[in-house]
């Protein structure tokens, strides 16, 4: 088989290989793969679904190829096991008709130079495709698609019944979730979308965002629902001056200034700069932009409201980045978490006394939520650890935890498409 079917499926290739052996994000690697661009959007559009399902049922994959192997691929032949794991990704969870999943396979063993390896790619993918869905049903999915040290981090965290609900919430495909400037009742008819209880915008996902009603105009912005309702702890922010600190690409500070705050948005990335200033511009919406490393930048006035969007493990937003499950280590939780205590100080130094410091990271990782919190007031950093009434602010008593500190799950508002696991909490300078 030749033509398009097969030039997306190389494609898909090289970006599973530039994600799992470089270490590259998915967005990175389809953004640096050559050809991708030139296909026809339908062809973009499987390429990208196919190494999505990969990475995201990986665990799963790589068991069923352990299964049919006698022994496993190594040395130079270790790459094939790419061809296997997006073949049985299109027969098992995409439903392509077995004849082109198994043929295209042994044509990419073929011109990807594993000539030597056609018969074992063929014999694979048909006992696959005979067997492989019985053998799929007997799998533990959650678990095996789970690394090790993020499924024993969420059982110690959460207890196993917890764990087990946000590994099953990672197997099905996030929702588009939209911040509107105004009108979110005419909006949902315009974009067929649903209105969240705290005024969001949700919709199925798929299609080029660009081209929806509304965009070019700047009426909306692209935002998960748990990372709008964490700025619900600051309450009304109208007229108030507020630090944004890792702003870029910007959510956060369009949600605050179309919300009439005086922003300031600082981030040590010029290039997510840039993409943060087009937001604003799209959406005539005004900030003053600060190209600075935050734990360093120290604003001549401070203050009212300091919001520290941590960089993080951004093991909140698997669903929608399913590579991070396997791109992150437990080595990265302890780099992170030394930066997250500097700019939780740095955020102390930049408020007024009296003035707010909210805390957040997409992260489901206990280390990188409340631990930095707990350690910062213990340290005795001049900030009072203030729990305000999420149910109340927020609208939904759900997104309270057992300590008082907002916190979403994957499978929070699972009928409806779920949300991105979040931590925030609000602190009070002294």
């Amino acid at each position: 088989m030749t033509g398009t079917g097969l030039d997306a499926r190389l494609i898909s290739y090289r970006i599973l290989d530039s994600v799992l052996k470089q270490g590259l994000t998915l967005d990175e690697a389809v953004a640096r793969a050559q050809g991708f661009a030139g296909l026809p959007e339908r062809d973009r559009a499987f390429s990208r679904n196919l190494v999505t399902t990969t990475l995201r049922r990986l665990g799963q994959i790589d068991a069923l190829v352990a299964h049919a192997l006698e022994r496993p691929l190594t040395g130079k032949s270790k790459p094939v096991g790419h061809i296997l794991r997006l073949g049985i990704t299109q027969l098992l969870f995409l439903e392509t008709p077995a004849h082109a999943a198994v043929d295209t396979a042994v044509e990419m063993a073929s011109r990807l130079g594993f000539t030597a390896h056609k018969k074992l790619v063929n014999a694979v993918l048909r006992r696959m495709a005979r067997e492989g869905q019985e053998i799929a049903g007997r799998q533990d999915a959650g678990k095996l698609n789970t690394p090790d040290w993020l499924w024993s981090s969420w059982c110690n965290a959460y207890g196993e019944d917890r764990c087990r609900r946000i590994a099953a919430a990672h197997l099905t495909e996030a929702p588009l979730d939209i911040s509107v400037k105004s009108d979110a009742d005419a909006w949902a008819v315009k974009l067929d979308a649903t209105v969240l209880p705290w005024g969001a915008l949700r919709r199925r996902p798929g299609g080029a965002v660009s081209a929806l009603p509304g965009f070019a105009e700047g009426a909306w912005w692209v935002q998960d629902g748990a990372a709008r309702l964490v700025l619900a702890l600051l309450g009304d922010v109208r007229g108030k001056k507020v630090f944004d600190l890792c702003a870029a690409p910007g959510g956060k500070t369009a949600f605050l200034a179309n919300a009439g705050a005086d922003v300031v948005a600082v981030d040590r990335s010029e290039k997510r700069l840039d993409r943060l200033r087009e937001n604003l511009a799209r959406l005539k919406l005004s900030a003053t932009v600060v190209h600075a490393d935050a734990t360093d930048w120290r604003p001549k006035e401070k203050a009212d409201i300091v919001v520290v969007d941590a960089p993080c493990s951004a093991t909140g937003t698997i669903r929608r980045h399913p590579e991070v499950a396997w791109l992150k280590s437990p080595n990265d939780i302890e780099k992170l978490r030394a930066l997250q205590e500097r700019l939780l100080r740095a955020g102390a130094d930049m408020v007024n006394p009296g003035g707010l410091v909210l805390y957040c990271t997409c992260s489901l990782q206990a280390e990188e939520g409340a631990a930095v919190v707990e350690s910062a007031v213990e340290q005795g950093l001049p900030l009072t650890d203030d729990r305000p009434d999420i149910g109340r602010l927020t609208g939904e008593d759900e997104f309270a935890d057992e300590n008082g500190y907002f916190r979403s799950f994957p499978f929070h508002r699972s009928t409806d498409g779920g949300m991105d696991g979040f931590f925030a909490a609000r602190m009070i300078r002294t």
